[in-house]
C-alpha cells in the first residue's frame, strides 16, 4: 500500500503543507503560525527557519521528523545558511540539473546559486516586496501604508502612494534583472528558477523583458520529498 505523508516548510510568515502519495504529491495549502492540523498516523517530515514555531510543532507532533543542513546533499554550506535557502538549490539543482540560481520571493527575496560539483556558490537577499511595503509606512512619520499593487505601476508617479509602489517594485525588478544578468554571462544556458509566494508576480513581470527561466511554486516540496527518501 502506498505511504501517505506530510510535508511542512516552517517559512517565516507562514506554514506551507503538502501531501504526498509515495513520490506523488497531492495537494499544498499554506496555514497561519501555531494552526496545526489534528494529530494524524501519517509521517510528517519538515524544515524550520522559525525556532518557535518548531518547537511548538514538535510539542503536537513529537514523531515529525526534521531535515536539517546536514541532511542537504550540497558541498560549502555555512552554519547559518537557511534550511529553506538550501533545500530551494537542491531541489531546482535535482529536477533542473546543476549549476542552477534559484530566485526565491518570499518575506525575504533571496538568491541561491550551485554550482556544476553541488557546491553551494552563496547568494543575498534582502526584504522581501510586502515586508518592503510595510516597512517603509512603519519606519517613517507621513508615508502611508501602500498595499501591493497587482500590476506594474508606472515609473514616475505623480502622487506619493504611486512613488511608492513604484520605488519598491522598479528597483527590486532592476536588482533582480542584474543578478540573472551576471549568472548569464556566469551560465549562459543553466536553468534560473523562480519560486516563493511573489514569484508569481516575478514571473509575470520578467517575461516582459524575455527573460528566460522556470517557475516552480512547489519547489521547496520537491527537495522535502527528495530527502525524505535518504533521511
Amino acid at each position: 500500500m502506498t505511504e501517505i505523508w506530510l510535508a511542512l516548510m516552517i517559512g517565516n510568515s507562514r506554514l506551507h503543507w503538502a501531501e504526498f502519495s509515495g513520490e506523488t504529491l497531492l495537494k499544498t495549502w499554506h496555514s497561519a503560525h501555531g494552526i496545526l492540523p489534528e494529530r494524524s498516523s501519517y509521517s510528517l517530515y519538515f524544515a524550520s527557519v522559525v525556532p518557535a514555531q518548531t518547537r511548538l510543532l514538535l510539542n503536537h507532533f513529537p514523531q515529525a521528523q526534521e531535515i536539517t543542513l546536514d541532511n542537504v546533499p550540497l558541498k560549502n554550506l555555512y552554519p547559518t545558511l537557511g534550511i529553506d535557502r538550501a533545500l530551494a538549490v537542491w531541489g531546482a539543482g535535482e529536477k533542473y540539473g546543476f549549476p542552477c540560481l534559484v530566485i526565491d520571493g518570499g518575506t525575504a527575496l533571496t538568491f541561491s546559486a550551485v554550482a556544476g560539483d553541488r557546491r553551494f556558490m552563496g547568494g543575498a537577499i534582502l526584504p522581501g516586496l510586502s515586508l518592503q511595503f510595510r516597512t517603509l509606512s512603519q519606519g517613517t512619520a507621513k508615508l502611508p501604508k501602500v498595499d501591493f499593487p497587482e500590476t506594474l505601476p508606472t515609473r514616475w508617479a505623480m502622487n506619493t502612494e504611486g512613488a511608492i509602489a513604484s520605488g519598491i517594485l522598479h528597483t527590486v525588478l532592476a536588482g533582480v534583472e542584474h543578478f540573472i544578468q551576471d549568472w548569464r554571462q556566469q551560465f549562459p544556458t543553466r536553468a534560473i528558477i523562480l519560486t516563493g509566494g511573489d514569484g508569481e508576480w516575478l514571473k509575470q513581470n520578467l517575461q516582459r523583458h524575455n527573460l528566460s527561466f522556470f517557475y516552480e511554486p512547489e519547489l521547496i516540496f520537491l527537495a522535502l520529498q527528495s530527502i525524505k527518501n535518504h533521511v
